[in-house]
C-alpha cells in the first residue's frame, strides 16, 4: 500500500497549488503542507521551489515523482494479483488503433485457442491516452506505433509496418507518380491529435519542412474505418499504416498513392514502465505475443 502522503504528493505535482489540491483531496491547506513537509524531512530534500509564483518541482522531486509513479502502478498490480483467480493468469493492456483494430485479432485468437489459462482485457486507445493509463497503473504495458519519451519507458520492437499514402480508385492520384507538394490541394483526411498515426505524418511532414496546415483543407476523424470509408469515396486522401487497409488495396476499392521519396517504416513497439518488479511476467507476455504473431 502507498502512504498517503505520496498520494498527496502526486497530486500536488499535477496541479501544482495547496489550496486546490488539498480541495481535490477533501483536506486543509495545512494538512497537504504536513504531508509535504513529512516527505522533505524523510527524503532529506526540498521536493518543489517557486520560480515567481509558479510551484515547481526541484531535479530531487522530480525524481520522487518518477518513482512514486512506478510504485503506485506496481502496487495495482500487486493488488489485482493477489485477488485474482491463482489458476488464471489476467493482465490489462492498451493498443493504439492500427494495432488494437488490424494486428491484435489474429494474434488474440491464436492465443485464446492455446493458453485456457489466461484471462485478458484490451483497451484500444491512442497514443497519448495509453501512455497516461500506462503511468496511472490502469494497464500493465502498451503496443505502441506513436512517438514516446524512450527514457522514461522500457520498451521491445513489436514490429515493422510500412507507412503509405492512400487514394480512392476513382482519384487523380491513382497511377502516377507525384511530389508529396502535388498532394496540398486534396483534401486530407487524418486521425485525431494525440493518435500514433497523426504523429508519424506530423513528424514526415515536418522533415519535409511542411505541416497538416500545409494543406488546403484537413478533416479529422477518430475511426480508422470510417477515414477509409469516406476516402473510398473519393471525398479526400489519407495516410496511415498498410497494414490497415490491405483488405481495400486488395480489392481495389483504396489505392496506394506513389509519392517520390516518400519511403517510411515505422516501429510498433510494447512500452512498460521503466524498473517495474514486473518486467520479467512484462517480457513473457511480449514473448507470447511476439510468438503468436503471423510475421514472428
Amino acid at each position: 500500500m502507498i502512504d498517503f502522503r505520496h498520494i498527496t504528493f502526486l497530486h500536488l505535482c499535477k496541479i501544482k497549488n495547496y489550496t486546490k489540491t488539498a480541495k481535490e483531496l477533501h483536506l486543509t491547506q495545512p494538512t497537504v503542507t504536513q504531508h509535504i513537509q513529512y516527505l522533505e524531512e524523510l527524503y532529506g530534500t526540498k521536493l518543489f521551489e517557486y520560480t515567481g509564483k509558479a510551484l515547481n518541482l526541484t531535479e530531487k522531486g522530480r525524481q520522487l515523482y518518477e518513482y512514486t509513479l512506478k510504485m503506485v502502478a506496481d502496487s495495482k498490480k500487486i493488488r489485482e494479483i493477489i485477488m485474482s483467480n491463482e489458476k488464471i493468469q489476467s493482465i490489462t493492456f492498451g493498443a493504439t488503433l492500427t494495432i488494437g483494430e488490424f494486428i491484435m485479432p489474429s494474434i488474440l485468437s491464436r492465443i485464446m485457442q492455446e493458453r485456457k489459462d489466461l484471462h485478458f482485457n484490451m483497451l484500444v486507445e491512442n497514443t497519448q491516452t495509453l501512455l497516461e493509463k500506462l503511468q496511472n497503473g490502469e494497464i500493465s504495458f502498451a503496443l505502441l506505433e506513436g512517438f514516446f519519451d524512450k527514457s522514461r519507458y522500457s520498451y521491445q520492437t513489436f514490429r515493422k509496418e510500412e507507412f503509405i499514402g492512400v487514394c480512392s480508385a476513382e482519384s487523380e492520384f491513382k497511377g502516377g507518380e507525384f511530389q508529396l507538394e502535388d498532394l496540398l490541394k486534396s483534401k486530407l483526411i487524418l486521425r485525431e491529435r494525440g493518435s500514433g498515426t497523426r504523429e508519424i505524418l506530423e513528424h514526415i511532414l515536418y522533415e519535409k519542412n511542411l505541416s497538416i496546415e500545409s494543406f488546403e483543407n484537413v478533416v479529422e476523424i477518430g475511426s480508422i474505418n470510417s477515414i477509409k470509408k469516406l476516402v473510398a469515396r473519393n471525398q479526400g486522401i489519407t495516410f496511415m499504416y498498410k497494414v490497415a487497409a490491405e483488405k481495400e488495396l486488395a480489392r481495389g476499392s483504396l489505392y496506394q498513392i506513389d509519392i517520390a521519396d516518400f519511403q517510411y517504416t515505422r516501429e510498433f513497439n510494447f512500452v512498460y514502465l521503466k524498473n517495474s518488479i514486473f518486467e520479467d511476467r512484462y517480457l513473457e507476455w511480449f514473448n507470447l505475443l511476439k510468438t503468436a504473431s503471423p510475421f514472428s
